[in-house]
C-alpha cells in the first residue's frame, strides 16, 4: 500500500497526496527555493480549466496553473543540458508546460505569467520553472468579458 502525505493547505483545506504522485522541483522555484515537493490537482466538481500546484513543504504556497494553449499561447522552449538533466527529460512527449495564473484584485482581469512557465516531466514527476531572459511576444486573449478565458 502506498503511503500518503497529508497537508493542511491554508487555501484549500486538508489534502492527502499519494507519495508516488508528488512532483519534485529539485531546485525549488524562484523565490520559493525551499519548496521542492508539490501536488497538482484541480478543484473537485469543476471542469479542469486550471490546476492547483500546492506545495507540500509550505502550506501557504500554492499556484493556479493552466495550459498556455487554453489562453491562445504556445511555447517552443529549448532546455539547457542542465535543465534537461534536472527533470530527466529524455522523451519530449513526457513534458508538459503550464503557466501561473493570477488576479491582482477582485474584478481585475485574469493574467498569466508567460515569462516563467512551469516545465514538468510527467514520467519522472520532476519539474522546474523555466525563466526566459527575454521573451518577445504579443498576446491577444480571447474569452468571456472581464478577461476570463473560455
Amino acid at each position: 500500500m502506498e503511503s500518503k502525505i497529508k497537508i493542511e493547505s491554508t487555501r484549500f483545506g486538508p489534502l492527502e497526496v499519494e507519495a508516488g504522485k508528488v512532483i519534485e522541483f529539485p531546485r525549488g522555484l524562484p523565490g520559493f527555493e525551499n519548496c521542492r515537493r508539490f501536488s497538482l490537482f484541480h478543484p473537485e466538481g469543476e471542469d479542469p480549466k486550471y490546476f492547483i500546484l500546492q506545495s507540500l513543504d509550505d502550506a501557504d504556497v500554492a499556484f493556479h496553473l493552466a495550459d498556455p494553449a487554453r489562453l491562445g499561447f504556445s511555447y517552443e522552449i529549448t532546455l539547457s543540458d542542465e535543465e534537461a538533466a534536472q527533470i530527466d527529460a529524455a522523451d519530449p512527449a513526457d513534458i508538459v508546460v503550464a503557466v501561473a495564473l493570477s488576479k491582482m484584485q477582485d474584478g481585475a482581469p485574469l493574467s498569466a505569467n508567460l515569462n516563467t512557465p512551469f516545465v514538468i516531466n510527467l514520467a519522472t514527476r520532476r519539474g522546474l520553472q523555466h525563466v526566459f531572459a527575454k521573451l518577445n511576444y504579443e498576446v491577444k486573449l480571447t474569452g468571456a468579458p472581464g478577461g476570463e478565458p473560455t
